[in-house]
């Protein structure tokens, strides 16, 4: 399996290396390719845990990372993908490759089809807003920013999460990521930290 991805590797560096030298010029002068950004890549794991693993791992080393959604053109996979600065692939590449963490694909974004997309979905109930990542919902009061409800998934610590956060401002609950112990706890502690970004100044 490794000689596999070993030449899956040597393949999209040949990929690469095409599209700098298509587009070089336009990278180093901050230009965009017929309006769209070429600027990053997208790595693909096989299990959301792995993509859990590859993050923590990346932003301690400083990379400027983001998890979000695959695009429809990516069918392989978990429904999680890393978004990094496509010039650092292969740095990139050696660090999860050194921890045994391989990623399935590295896929240079080179068309708007393989724009990775949102993780999170969501709804205004007129006196309640609602975000959604993954299987994970969290619903505040718009007017107090207290939580009101935490739903979905079914990892065993759900129930124990949705206890320590329900009826807590926004501000001052317990964050999921540093306190589950689940993917589920994971996609809770990304719809919190959204609906963070969206309800508090």
């Amino acid at each position: 399996m490794l000689e596999n991805r070993t030449v899956k590797y040597a393949y999209f560096d040949i990929i690469l290396f095409d599209f700098f030298k298509k587009t070089r010029g336009k990278i180093a002068s901050g230009q965009k390719n017929d309006g769209f950004q070429t600027d990053h890549g997208i790595l693909v794991f096989e299990h959301t845990s792995e993509v859990i693993q590859a993050e923590n791992l990346l932003k301690k080393n400083g990379w400027d990372i983001r998890v979000m959604g695959p695009p429809p053109e990516i069918q392989t996979g978990c429904d999680l993908v890393i978004v990094f600065p496509v010039i650092a692939q292969l740095e990139i590449v050696r660090l999860l490759t050194a921890r045994n963490n391989i990623p399935l694909q590295v896929v240079p974004v080179t068309d708007p089809l393989l724009e990775p997309v949102s993780l999170f979905q969501t709804k205004d109930f007129g006196d309640y807003f609602m975000v959604r990542a993954a299987n994970m919902k969290i619903t505040v009061d718009k007017q107090t920013r207290i939580i009101v409800n935490v739903s979905g998934g079914g990892c065993p610590d759900v129930p124990w999460l949705a206890g320590e956060m329900v009826g807590k401002p926004l501000a001052g609950a317990p964050d999921p990521l540093e306190i589950g112990h689940t993917l589920c706890g994971y996609a809770l502690g990304l719809a919190f930290k959204e609906m963070k970004n969206q309800c508090l100044p």
